[in-house]
């Protein structure tokens, strides 16, 4: 009679492969679990949306603390893996989904006694190749959000909270700083995850603080503006307007915060971009 494998060894071989295309890079640090579950705060009466379940580390931990758990995961496998663990569980959904093509406010709308609230906390370890991509997509969602706290690429990290004059500030670091309030939790290695990544991961908080209304700007167009104003990190806040907007007048926008026609935009904080902005849509006709 063959000697029965060992129990790990069955699981690993039955265990869903990680698949690159994926991004799949598994949190695997208990305490790093724990941190990230605790940085969103109470949660026992919240609606709380998990991007990308992967093989369940942080979902296990919001299963338990949370009034009402929304795991989305892409692979089709950990899907089906994840409805099995959580079958009996009834404050848990497993929704197969790509998140970037989710609408929040659908999965409201859809579970409205759910949300009395009306906004859910947000969580997950993002995958590195769409990292950018999926905070804008929470971004763009910031009414149906309280708080997200993200597994992010370092670099990342260093983009969403710089600040101006430094080397990472840019159009990212003005998009997120226009909806949220950011914090860098901690810093994570590359042996916190399997298999482990070649770069170091940051915790990021966001908590929910549109300043659109306060700044006196429309978002959207406010955005636009900053799109010309960092299309060439080398050029001159001047040069990369200058297309679109008089000459004349944006040295005046300029000199009435005080800054040199010389000026770049990653040397600007958002309430001096906001002052540009205000001062070039009110006097200026476009180029």
């Amino acid at each position: 009679m063959s000697a029965r494998k060992p129990v790990n060894e069955t699981r690993r071989k039955h265990r869903p492969a990680r698949k690159a295309r994926l991004g799949q890079n598994f949190l695997i640090d208990p305490s790093a679990v724990r941190r990230i579950v605790e940085a969103l705060g109470e949660i026992a009466n919240s609606v709380v949306v998990e991007i990308g379940a992967g093989r369940g580390a942080l979902t296990k931990l919001l299963a338990a603390r949370a009034g009402h758990l929304i795991a989305t995961e892409l692979d089709k496998m950990l899907v089906r893996e994840l409805r099995v663990a959580y079958a009996e569980q009834d404050n848990v959904e497993i929704v197969h989904a790509d998140f970037l093509k989710l609408s929040l406010s659908s999965l409201r709308s859809a579970r409205e006694k759910l949300f009395p609230a009306g906004r859910a906390k947000v969580a997950g370890n993002i995958p590195y190749y769409i990292t950018s991509d999926i905070l804008l997509h929470l971004l763009g969602q910031h009414q149906s959000i309280e708080t997200a706290v993200l597994m992010v690429q370092r670099e990342v990290a260093d983009r969403v909270t710089a600040k101006a004059g430094s080397r990472d500030y840019g159009l990212l670091t003005v998009t997120t700083q226009l909806f949220a309030d950011v914090e860098r939790l901690f810093t994570l290695p590359p042996s916190a995850f399997s298999p482990p990544p070649q770069v170091h991961s940051s915790v990021l908080r966001l908590t929910m603080n549109p300043k659109a209304e306060r700044l006196a700007i429309d978002a959207e167009e406010f955005l636009n503006f900053c799109k010309l104003a960092f299309a060439q990190k080398r050029k001159t806040l001047l040069n990369n307007l200058r297309g679109t907007y008089e000459a004349g007048e944006i040295r005046q926008a300029l000199s009435a915060i005080q800054t040199r026609d010389d000026a770049r935009a990653e040397t600007l904080s958002l309430e001096q971009l906001a002052s540009i902005y205000r001062r070039l849509s009110s006097t200026s006709s476009a180029i």
